[in-house]
């Protein structure tokens, strides 16, 4: 996907010059929980709907605010034009703490009903559906401090006598704590213009473009200006004491500013790590298109919550971690430019934050790639169940659920990688980015299947049952045996949750000798089924799945060179439920150990450790384990053996 050698080289010398990178496996745990909690108090605004019936062109927000006193003052002038026909009644969300001081329409008040978290503005004429029109509110308070963000007075050191900060976190619908706006995932205004007036000893850092800072007595106002469709969650704004530093961006003939605003005594820590940004916006200039925003900016604010969030062209970060930046950027591209449309496809956000994250690591830092790969997929696999699809939009730690809407999410699009080959994969991305109804908006996970399916040219329609909507993962199991040249395998597959009764899959096996090695990439598609090779060299290791491709949890390997007449392990009944019968032949005296093992392949008992002769061992064994699915694993000299068993009322 390189768009040119100078583009390539161009990458590779900022990697090569960037700080050194490092892997903290607990980092999206970090992020994750970060987020969970920072929108735990604004999930459910049993409001949503109200505000159908318009659409927000502008907003021009005038905005007065001191960090030393938890308040706002001012006034929102919305542009909106009304998409309904008789339309006589306005509807922002606004939190009840706020206090509204009036409504300007034309120059005149309007009479307005500020209850139950909605300001119901009233006009004395039916606007006409589709003409353009605008509304002033001037308000003032004390937004709500619910202890999870929205609007946030602080200090810099957490000290009673430290600096002091007001920041702002509003995803996914605390936008409303602190301004008149209309929340929600169907309605992105045009554009906006932001004043923030605050005594001048501090700073601002918001949306867009800084294009002015006017003094008048003590205080100095900030104009940021936004260009882009932005989603109201978005909206952002910081007043503190920042020290501002810049980096420049050179890509795609062109250069981008990104704009730090850090605590003073954290600058130079700072601007060691921000170095990083600059590959990172490269890399994903080369595979997704040009820096969405790139007419304005990009920039990180500090403030005073763990992890970040991703404001419109202004991410908001705690510290300055490579994966934390790397995460926050990736939302630039998915999340911002094309927001998700509902919160049960929360994972178009954060699943493309963390699966461009790893792009990073393996771009700009290949050691840490596949463990990378290895802590989602441990994390994925931690428990049995659970679905990318979020069903219960309701509970904030499911829709922010490291495990599934962030681990989860991030590998699903690593195994479509996978299948799909990268031509096709990023040639869907690419397509779904540039769409032009949904690029600047919203969209559905639908919509990005669809691209996919495309570009590789191919339904994806099982793919998204399995792994988007279907819970869990699957248990492989895989034995082999070599005879000559030839190598035959078998790979079985049991499943953590019965939402998905199999998962087809292309599965990768290597195959080692003392010298050499190849992997075997075949479609795994029912369980048991069998294959073989042509392999010359004599093997003496077999792995499952080397490279970390796959969403799947102990896979034990079973392998037996069927030298001089060995048998495979056999055992009957199978289902089973009293007993079963084992039997496999030795050519000589060894030692054997049989053992059963759980679905996770934990061992639970141990059936037989002994000597056995040469001949036919044939013996049975109690079975008093709950129903379920079960391995029995075989070690005998050289072979090791597994099968599985059912156990059945």
């Amino acid at each position: 996907m390189m768009k040119s050698v100078l583009g390539f080289l161009l990458l590779m010398v900022s990697c090569l010059v960037q700080a050194q990178v490092t892997f903290n496996e607990d980092d999206l745990k970090t992020i994750a929980a970060a987020e969970e909690r920072a929108h735990e108090g604004k999930l459910s605004p049993g409001f949503l709907g109200n505000t159908d019936n318009y659409d927000v062109k502008w907003y021009r927000c005038r905005w007065n605010i001191d960090p030393a006193i938890h308040a706002i003052s001012g006034n929102v002038t919305t542009l909106f034009s009304p998409v309904e026909q008789d339309f006589d009644t306005l509807i922002f969300d606004l939190h009840q703490a706020l206090s509204v001081d009036s409504v300007i329409y034309h120059n005149h008040q309007l009479t307005w009903s500020h209850t139950s978290d909605l300001l119901t503005i009233r006009f004395s004429n039916v606007l006409p559906q589709n003409i353009a029109d605008s509304v002033s509110v001037y308000y003032h308070g004390a937004p709500p401090d619910n202890g999870y963000g929205s609007f946030v007075k602080q200090t810099q050191n957490g000290l009673p006598d430290g600096t002091p900060i007001i920041w702002t976190l509003s995803e996914p619908y605390g936008a409303s704590d602190w301004w008149p706006c209309k929340n929600g995932l169907t309605d992105k205004a045009d554009s906006m213009d932001i004043y923030i007036s605050t005594p001048s000893i501090y700073q601002t850092a918001s949306n867009g473009l800084l294009v002015s800072v006017s003094s008048e007595g003590v205080n100095s106002t900030y104009h940021w200006k936004h260009r882009y469709p932005i989603a109201t969650y978005l909206v952002c704004l910081s007043v503190t004491k920042y020290a501002r530093y810049t980096e420049l961006v050179p890509y795609a003939g062109d250069t981008l500013e990104v704009i730090n605003y850090v605590y003073p005594g954290d600058s130079a820590a700072a601007v060691a790590q921000t170095a990083n940004i600059v590959p990172m916006i490269q890399l994903f200039d080369t595979l997704f298109g040009v820096y969405p925003f790139q007419q304005e900016k990009y920039g990180h604010a500090q403030f005073g919550w763990g992890g970040g969030m991703e404001h419109q062209t202004m991410t908001f970060v705690s510290s300055f971690g490579f994966e934390l930046l790397a995460h926050e950027l990736a939302h630039q591209w998915f999340g911002d430019k094309i927001t998700c449309g509902s919160w049960t496809d929360i994972w178009l956000n954060e699943g493309f934050g963390t699966y461009l994250s790893g792009l990073c690591y393996e771009h700009l830092a290949p050691e840490w790639w596949k463990r990378f790969r290895q802590v989602r997929v441990e994390n994925v696999t931690s428990q049995p169940d659970g679905s990318v699809y979020c069903s219960d939009t309701t509970s904030v730690s499911r829709i922010f659920s490291s495990r599934l809407s962030y681990a989860k999410g991030a590998m699903i699009l690593h195994q479509l990688r996978w299948i799909m080959g990268d031509s096709a994969f990023f040639a869907g991305l690419n397509n779904y980015l540039c769409d032009v109804s949904l690029a600047y908006g919203f969209a559905r996970t639908s919509n990005l299947k669809a691209h996919l399916e495309s570009s590789g040219g191919q339904d994806l329609t099982w793919y998204f049952n399995d792994w988007y909507t279907g819970e869990g993962f699957p248990y492989y199991h895989l034995g082999w045996s070599q005879s000559g040249n030839e190598v035959t395998y078998t790979i079985s597959q049991s499943q953590s949750h019965p939402s998905v009764a199999f998962f087809k899959m292309l599965v990768p096996v290597q195959f080692k000798g003392a010298t050499r090695d190849t992997i075997l990439r075949v479609w795994n598609t029912f369980s048991g089924q069998s294959f073989s090779a042509a392999i010359p060299f004599a093997v003496d290791t077999v792995i499952f799945d080397p490279d970390c491709q796959l969403i799947s949890r102990y896979n034990p390997l079973g392998g037996i060179a069927e030298q001089n007449g060995r048998q495979h392990l056999q055992v009957w009944p199978n289902p089973a439920k009293d007993f079963v019968t084992v039997s496999f032949l030795m050519n000589c005296e060894e030692t054997v150990k049989l053992d059963l093992l759980n679905a996770l392949g934990e061992p639970i008992r141990n059936l037989l450790n002994e000597s056995c002769p040469s001949g036919v061992f044939k013996q049975n064994f109690s079975i008093i384990e709950p129903k379920g699915v079960y391995f029995l694993r075989l070690n005998a000299g050289p072979t090791h053996q597994f099968c599985k068993i059912i156990v059945a009322d």
